[in-house]
């Protein structure tokens, strides 16, 4: 039995989702932000963000959310309730790149050759709230594929934090 097939049509991929998590605690530990994992299932916010400093933080605590997608073929959209915006400070959305689910190429059967970079994208809770959309279906999402979302990307988007934060590169 494959437990990480759902149906026919939905792979669930847990391990790859929370490794999104871990991922993002790695790159904001390695630009000395202090991070630290929520209790699962946690409302709102997945990692918790502090100056490695107490004493020399500007702002005490940062809330982020992680959200993730594992296809490269995937529509660059996440899902995101209304009801959490008062709950997090920043979103980071991590297009993990794996391989092609949706898209009927020569890319069907997926390899290591299939991999793509991974992506990070952290985006301050204003901009979810200005590009937030709910459809007639219920479903409430942020769609970024038609966004330029550079000075959001990877080292760029983490300097965000870090500013926040207060914490200074590291230098000698």
């Amino acid at each position: 039995m494959e437990t990480e097939q759902v149906s026919k049509n939905k792979l669930m991929l847990p391990t790859v989702s929370l490794g999104a998590e871990h991922l993002v605690m790695g790159y904001l530990m390695r630009r000395n932000i202090l991070t630290y994992k929520a209790p699962p299932n946690n409302a709102g916010y997945d990692l918790i963000c502090i100056h490695p400093d107490s004493g020399n933080s500007k702002k005490g605590v940062l809330k982020i959310q992680v959200k993730s997608r594992y296809q490269i073929d995937c529509d660059r959209g996440f899902p995101v309730k209304e009801k959490t915006f008062g709950s997090f400070d920043y979103l980071i959305i991590v297009f993990e790149n794996i391989g092609y689910y949706y898209s009927k190429n020569k890319w069907s059967k997926n390899t290591i050759e299939t991999l793509k970079p991974i992506e990070f994208y952290t985006l301050p809770a204003k901009f979810i709230k200005s590009n937030h959309s709910k459809s007639n279906s219920g479903w409430e999402k942020v769609m970024t594929k038609k966004l330029n979302l550079e000075k959001y990307k990877n080292e760029l988007g983490f300097e965000q934090i870090a500013k926040d934060l207060g914490i200074k590169y590291p230098n000698k």
